[in-house]
């Protein structure tokens, strides 16, 4: 994946806690295309890389726009964003990807919790220049901390904006009750809002939820965690993944490069293919389809379910 140093043409606060940053070439190169859903990494330092979704102008071919929110129980990477990246300043950038792609759909219902507002915002231009019915509720704890309300107020009755100290937590028995057969969900948000989502969408039509977590989901427990040997086809080289170790780690031991970012399972860089033998599928990345195919798997976190794993690498 491309890496590219972007200037910060622009940063102003969103929101109580939140800033944009606009991105551009610093000699006006266009950047990469994107879609809405994507994001990018921000090599922050030489410490952290981090993945933000993008906001901005699809149609913007030299500007990319995220919005962070100052995590004070992080690990550090949105405290840097918030103390570091000044107007003026550069940073290094890769990507774009998307894992959390808007598939066409004649009708979409937006579920947004605090930042998980970010991704969803371009997905609302493309729905309107589609024609597609769309509906939006925005959640979150106070109306101050809500980013881009300004944006959304342009949309008229379609958005429900709904802080949880005016109108409570939300309804979600109310908006997903009666699962509708050409209706898409797409959620984004903290862990309890799209674990409370899935477990309404259970009586939906396969396929019609999508959801994009900023954190690994938290394992369901029953896994086993045995050794295997995984078989680099195109390297020519098979290694054994002792118990209690990622694949990532012993193919960067063996001085095998591979791109990686999160190192958690959230971001899709280390996505690698499957030529033979079945994964344990462990990343919050791939839906349930994506992950039965079993032509991809997140080496970061992933194992096998057998005792030997055949990857495109």
């Amino acid at each position: 994946m491309s890496e590219r140093e972007l200037l910060v043409e622009r940063r102003e606060p969103v929101a109580d806690g939140v800033v944009s940053l606009t991105l551009a070439s610093p000699g006006g190169t266009p950047l990469p295309q994107w879609t809405p859903g994507a994001h990018i990494d921000l090599v922050l330092g030489n410490e952290f890389v981090r993945q933000y979704s993008l906001c901005g102008d699809v149609s913007d071919r030299h500007r990319y726009e995220v919005a962070v929110l100052r995590e004070p129980d992080g690990r550090g990477g949105s405290a840097f964003v918030h103390d570091e990246l000044a107007t003026g300043a550069t940073v290094r950038v890769r990507g774009p990807r998307d894992h959390f792609p808007l598939l066409d759909s004649p009708s979409y219902l937006f579920i947004a919790g605090g930042i998980g507002i970010t991704p969803i915002l371009p997905m609302l231009r493309a729905a309107e220049l589609s024609g597609a019915r769309w509906r939006l509720v925005y959640g979150g704890r106070r109306r101050a901390s809500m980013a881009f309300l300004d944006r959304l107020a342009s949309y008229g009755d379609r958005v429900s904006v709904r802080p949880q100290d005016e109108t409570g937590l939300l309804d979600l028995d109310e908006l997903l009750g009666a699962p509708s057969a050409d209706t898409l969900v797409y959620c984004c948000g903290p862990e309890a809002l799209l674990t409370a989502v899935e477990q309404r969408c259970g009586r939906w039509p396969a396929g019609a939820l999508h959801v994009e977590r900023f954190a690994p989901k938290p394992p369901g427990g029953g896994f086993d965690d045995e050794p295997f040997e995984v078989e680099l086809r195109c390297s020519g080289r098979t290694l054994a993944v002792p118990a209690g170790v990622s694949i990532l780690s012993v193919a960067e031991q063996a001085g095998v490069a591979v791109l990686s970012s999160c190192r958690e399972g959230t971001c899709g860089t280390c996505e690698t293919g499957v030529l033979g033998g079945e994964p344990d599928h462990r990343d919050s990345v791939l839906t349930a389809a994506e992950r039965a195919a079993n032509d991809v798997m997140m080496i970061c976190v992933s194992r096998s379910l057998g005792a030997r794993l055949v990857l495109d690498l």
